[in-house]
């Protein structure tokens, strides 16, 4: 089972208590206990050994006032010994971390990217695919030393250093009095200090989120930006968007140097108070040279797990600014709400939609919707008509009309916010959206493909979707042959967005791609005209093979499509201005339709 971490549970503004970093780590760190409990083993030994070399350099030293010989080259070779061991499990425990660190990570990420899939389009349209690219992956990478290092190292740390100041007091009280107090105070100081950068780090992502979801964008509209010479307008802002990471990303920088800094001073400070307090007793004669020595070196001891502890702070800002934009990208939640009660029956399906109302009133409103008074206007106003079950419909308007639109419902993209659409009998919100959208088969006008194989492109990465399977329903679409002709058949690998084929090849895949997973309900959205003769007659008939003993809803710009349908609606601005058989229409000398047929669907439509 996938875990899954829900940040809107952990409170009502920014991270503000360790109870959150507790419970992010708990549900990302449980299903690795047992690599955990390892790097707890690693550290404390570790830890151990730390302790016991001091302790071996204090007999050395006063030994050697007394003796010579035997006993002090064991001594040495122990020394030596527990210094490799030492080393050795410090390093597994940086390797065990990190291996830790990547696990949880990655399956944040998951989980985000999970999460992000299932919200809205009204979401994806307020949010760039680079802006959510740098969200879910470099956020999440900013969390990594968080989940390696923060729960356990934070832990061996202060375990180290309480081991130290025991130490010290059992050698005299008054060195553990005075080094307890330098810890306790610069402690005290990292506490304060890592709320101060948080802010500035919460700010510097987000301006490199800006900056991913701008040169996105900008990227995939090159040859735009090129045949309209906007290069300088684009290179200018994207000199403000870098000018603006770099300044937050300065600020930031500088909160956590201060950090540092001032651990630095207090450990200074520090490692003159246990030299004047060994030197002290030394000179008094209430410790031995051995002994001296021994403090001072405890006291050196504490600069690497309090300088670890500064930089855990400085983590934890990067960390508690990414939580924070993290749990905020959890926070949305999809409208579209599944309330599983029944499935699909099998075969074609009947379409039916009652008093359907919608309107855009997302964040970001398409072009067309806004009405003179500044209100939205209804996409889709009071929509009502059925499809039997086996009939196609011939969906016309002109743009903006609401074709577009009825598909998005359809597929549940969207919900209507009045009226209801039912399919093969049943309510939309009570089928499962995976079987919904198993058995409603979409071709766009813009083919999504993948630089995979055209195996995979076909077959979505399904494994369970045999090679049998592909060549049956290319044979049965006429497409074998163009696929055998490709350099490579079925392994031909295509490049990012189809890269390698025309506009026209890539429809006829997609086509194939839908005739795999075998729909009950066809959604064609015809855009032949871009296409060559021989491309032309091989999707006609795909086209043809696709509908037989389907339900089919085609939004057409060709006559040839027109004839395909049972029944013709024309929208017009989002409501049906005419609906009805295709050919009582085209009987009908004053029908839209006939004058549709009169002038050129290709022309009126435009």
């Amino acid at each position: 089972m996938p875990v899954v971490f829900y940040m809107p549970q952990l409170g009502d503004d920014m991270p503000r208590s360790f109870n959150t970093y507790w419970t992010l780590l708990g549900t990302y760190l449980r299903p690795q206990l047992h690599r955990v409990v390892l790097l707890a083993l690693l550290l404390f030994s570790s830890i151990g050994l730390q302790l016991l070399n001091p302790q071996i350099i204090r007999y050395v030293i006063d030994a050697a006032q007394h003796s010579s010989g035997g006993p002090l080259a064991w001594a040495g070779l122990a020394f030596i010994a527990a210094a490799l061991a030492e080393r050795a499990a410090r390093q597994g425990a940086l390797y065990v971390g990190e291996q830790t660190g990547w696990v949880a990570t990655n399956a944040l990420r998951r989980d985000l990217a999970r999460h992000c899939l299932r919200l809205d389009m009204a979401f994806h349209k307020a949010h760039t695919p680079g802006e959510l690219i740098e969200r879910i992956d470099g956020d999440v990478t900013a969390l990594s030393e968080f989940f390696a290092q923060f729960a356990v190292w934070l832990l061996g740390n202060t375990v180290l250093i309480i081991a130290i100041l025991a130490l010290l007091f059992r050698e005299d009280w008054r060195v553990g009095v005075g080094l307890s107090i330098y810890a306790l105070v610069t402690l005290v100081v990292l506490g304060r200090l890592q709320n101060l950068g948080m802010r500035r780090w919460a700010a510097y992502r987000q301006a490199e989120a800006e900056l991913f979801g701008f040169l996105e964008e900008r990227i995939g509209g090159t040859e735009d930006i090129r045949a309209n010479g906007a290069e300088a307008y684009t290179l200018n802002q994207l000199d403000t968007l870098m000018e603006q990471a770099l300044v937050s990303n300065r600020a930031a920088r500088l909160a956590g140097n201060l950090a540092f800094v001032s651990t630095n001073f207090l450990f200074v400070l520090g490692y003159s108070l246990g030299l004047a307090l060994g030197a002290y007793l030394y000179l008094q004669g209430s410790v031995s040279l051995g002994s001296a020595f021994m403090i001072v070196y405890y006291i050196g001891m504490l600069a690497a797990p309090l300088e670890s502890m500064r930089e855990q702070a400085q983590q934890l800002q990067q960390a508690r600014a990414s939580i924070g934009r993290i749990r905020e990208l959890f926070a949305y939640q999809p409208r579209v709400a599944e309330q599983v009660r029944a499935t699909l029956p099998a075969g074609a399906l009947g379409l039916a939609c009652a008093g359907v109302v919608f309107s855009y009133d997302d964040a970001i409103v398409p072009t067309g919707h806004e009405a003179a008074n500044g209100a939205v206007e209804r996409a889709l106003d009071t929509v009502t008509f059925t499809l039997a079950p086996g009939q196609v419909l011939g969906l016309l308007g002109r743009t903006g009309s609401g074709k577009t639109t009825l598909t998005r419902l359809l597929l549940r993209l969207y919900d209507p916010q009045q009226g209801t659409i039912c399919l093969g009998g049943v309510h939309l919100p009570e089928l499962a959206l995976a079987d919904l959208r198993a058995r409603v088969g979409v071709v766009t006008q813009d083919v999504q493909l993948f630089s995979a194989s055209i195996r995979n492109n076909l077959a979505l990465f399904d494994r369970t979707i045999s090679d049998v399977q592909i060549e049956q329903a290319l044979t049965e679409l006429g497409l074998l042959e163009w696929v055998r002709s490709l350099p490579h058949g079925l392994d031909t690998r295509l490049g990012a967005g189809g890269l390698g084929l025309s506009a026209g090849e890539a429809q006829l895949l997609a086509f194939a791609r839908v005739f795999l997973r075998d729909p009950g309900l066809v959604i064609l959205d015809e855009a032949s005209s871009r296409l060559d003769p021989v491309t032309e007659r091989l999707l006609e008939r795909a086209v043809g093979r696709l509908l037989a003993g389907r339900t089919a809803l085609i939004i057409a710009h060709r006559l040839a499509t027109v004839q395909r349908a049972d029944q013709i609606m024309i929208l017009e601005r989002g409501q049906i201005a005419e609906l009805g058989a295709r050919l009582t229409l085209a009987a009908d000398p004053g029908s839209r339709f006939t004058g549709l047929l009169r002038t050129g669907l290709e022309e009126v439509l435009a």
